[in-house]
């Protein structure tokens, strides 16, 4: 799909960028990729499949990383050849963006990089839509300066995602006049609704999660405004290898997903 079309799609209605935190193999992606794609055609939502080659911030150094650039980028290319959905996945050195756009179409800025400029520019510089998540550290106004590294580089085409702020040690709060905020600047916002329940380090060597708050949050950010909702979904998250606690089970997408799609459109409804 090309990003001014993936992008204006972004701005009329709500989308969806889900799929597992990382590239466990390529199988289980087309397995998740393959039932979103089902969601997609029968529901008439906007989907967007996501995972990550490589999870360079993970809490321990004995933690799943992922297939790494070379197999991720081969996998994700036969993934959105076989389901047919919009790919996005994240990148952490500037070198990357260029071999990523050549399979992508969204690029992801993850929040702990968000202020790299560097990463940030090469991002935007591949001209695709760049999926830029708010630093826990950073309030909802400092994004207007990443949309304008971003345009700099000639590229303003950006979704801008709430993920939550850090509350104390572990833990994570949502301020749901971000949206507001950051709408500010133009661009789309998206709600990152399983990693604003993630306890980030609360299991010592792993981030801990309380999922059961997925559906509640996620309401709430429609409601509030937002454009779009990620999460990151997997068949059995007892079993991922990556972010189980806060992942939702591939089986309850499709009502959740409906559910939302009806909050945003009675708010639109009743804003107009």
């Amino acid at each position: 799909m090309q990003a001014s079309e993936l992008f204006r799609e972004s701005q009329k209605d709500l989308f969806f960028i889900l799929g597992p935190c990382v590239l466990e193999s390529r199988e289980l992606g087309q397995r998740v990729a393959g039932s979103l794609a089902e969601v997609r055609e029968k529901e008439g939502l906007s989907i967007v499949f996501k995972a990550s080659f490589d999870k360079a911030n993970r809490s321990s150094p004995a933690s799943f990383r992922g297939p790494g650039l070379e197999q991720g980028l081969r996998d994700l290319e036969s993934i959105r050849r076989s389901s047919g959905l919009p790919v996005l996945t994240d990148i952490h050195h500037p070198e990357q963006a260029g071999p990523v756009a050549e399979v992508a179409d969204a690029i992801q800025i993850p929040a702990f990089l968000s202020r790299q400029t560097d990463l940030v520019q090469a991002a935007a510089c591949t001209g695709l839509v760049v999926n830029v998540k708010k630093g826990q550290f950073l309030a909802p106004w400092d994004m207007a300066q990443v949309v304008r590294k971003a345009a700099e580089a000639g590229n303003e085409k950006l979704w801008l995602t709430e993920r939550g702020s850090s509350f104390g040690y572990n833990n994570l709060v949502v301020d749901f006049r971000s949206f507001a905020f950051m709408g500010q600047t133009g661009m789309p916002t998206v709600f990152d609704a399983t990693h604003s329940v993630q306890l980030p380090g609360g299991q010592g060597e792993s981030s801990g999660g309380q999922r059961w708050f997925v559906p509640v949050l996620a309401r709430a950010a429609v409601a509030a405004g937002c454009h779009g909702v990620f999460m990151e979904v997997h068949p059995e998250p007892e079993k991922a290898l990556c972010d189980g606690p806060n992942s939702l089970p591939l089986d309850r997408v499709n009502p959740l997903l409906r559910q939302l799609a009806s909050v945003y459109r009675a708010v639109r409804e009743e804003a107009e």
